[in-house]
């Protein structure tokens, strides 16, 4: 009687259309019929009583969503659909621009799918994980002059006094990061169409300072984790070399010298066609104004941020040479800057790279080198800083 009873209860649970298997929908909403699965997901799954337990949930709550489902096979089974030739159809879910779309959600990590959310959420644990950053008590900056973007080109100081008021070097300049990076930030010839020419000191700098942002530090091993959980990278040595060759490998900006990179642009900053390009950190920008190379004139935009890392877009002149809008991550770490613009190179190349700080979104623009190459095709670094909203 006890084996009669259990059949019926299992013949009252199939009739239900559902299965208490431990497969899932996730990712399968829609397929025909597998049988490799001992349940289903298809419409047909309700009649023949195999669903899945997460059918309902999955996919008839989400029949209309790309929740799960970006990149997935075409199935004419679906009511929309979340594969990259649905916008030439027609026939995409309305959120799929959100989730999967390489403009607003997809990726361009190796054909990794990686969502505006999830880089929302890693960069949101990036910014947890900033140990190393400026406090209060280290930084103090002044930024006097607010001026609108309508005088950015105004070449005015408005400012009488330098940006940085204070910076406790002894504690902040000890610690490994920091002394990496001005190990290497001190290497390069700023003038365009002057080549680069590396000791073996130098490029063992350039590799420790990788090795000491990315590799000695939790929050580069949580952004490693997270493109490795992506399929971006297959270890670390692979991320670490991409890396490599992405930010340090030399390119030509003028009179076609080997006179340029990613790192030399965004970190050390440049000189070309008689202005400042690049420009974007907050430590080159003190080391130099420390020196008397730099004159800070105003700045046009100041992020949401009470404590650091704060967003500013500033005007300056480099000995001479005018930026207009220099906008950089201030009292961030050395790791955190070039983790953020890393993370959004590798997933939005060429794009707008939403991330999510302290709840505050802080939107990134990245641009790639498309005259030259390494690796099998890969681009490297044209650019990247914070868009601020009147960059």
């Amino acid at each position: 009687m006890k084996v009669i009873a259990l059949l019926a209860l299992c013949v009252t649970l199939f009739g239900q259309g559902y299965s208490n298997s431990l497969d899932s929908c996730r990712g399968r909403c829609g397929y025909g019929t597998d049988n490799s699965f001992s349940c289903q997901c298809n419409p047909s799954c309700e009649r023949f009583g195999d669903c899945c337990s997460d059918y309902v949930e999955l996919c008839e709550a989400g029949a209309t969503s790309c929740k799960g489902r970006c990149g997935e096979k075409y199935n004419s089974q679906n009511k929309c659909h979340c594969n990259s030739k649905c916008a030439q159809y027609k026939n995409c879910c309305s959120d799929y621009t959100d989730l999967c779309d390489s403009d607003g959600g997809g990726g361009g990590a190796g054909g990794a799918v990686i969502t505006d959310a999830e880089i929302k959420a890693v960069s949101e644990t990036l910014f947890a994980l900033d140990s190393n950053k400026a406090s209060a008590s280290e930084l103090i900056i002044d930024p006097q002059a607010l001026v609108h973007d309508s005088q950015t080109s105004s070449q005015k100081d408005l400012s009488s006094r330098p940006l940085f008021r204070y910076l406790d070097e002894g504690t902040l300049f000890s610690r490994p990061t920091y002394a990496a990076l001005l190990s290497v930030l001190d290497n390069y010839h700023r003038m365009t169409g002057q080549a680069e020419d590396f000791s073996p000191q130098q490029l063992a700098e350039q590799e420790a300072f990788i090795k000491e942002a990315m590799s000695n530090t939790e929050l580069g091993r949580e952004l490693f984790a997270f493109l490795y959980t992506k399929g971006v990278y297959a270890s670390e040595e692979e991320f670490i070399q991409d890396l490599k060759m992405m930010w340090f490998g030399l390119y030509s900006r003028n009179n076609k010298k080997m006179d340029s990179s990613g790192f030399e642009h965004i970190f050390a900053g440049e000189v070309k066609g008689g202005k400042v390009s690049g420009f974007h950190n907050w430590i080159q920008f003190y080391l130099l104004e420390k020196r008397g190379q730099l004159n800070y004139y105003s700045h046009s935009f100041d992020g949401p941020w009470t404590t650091y890392p704060d967003v500013m877009g500033m005007q300056f002149k480099w000995e001479g040479y005018f930026k207009q809008v220099g906008s950089a991550v201030i009292g961030c770490s050395p790791e955190f800057d070039f983790a953020i613009y890393s993370l959004c190179y590798i997933t939005r190349p060429g794009k707008q790279c939403r991330l999510s700080l302290g709840g505050k979104e802080l939107i990134i623009q990245t641009y790639t080198w498309d005259n030259s190459f390494y690796g099998n095709g890969k681009k490297f670094i044209g650019s990247a800083f914070p868009a601020t909203p009147r960059n």
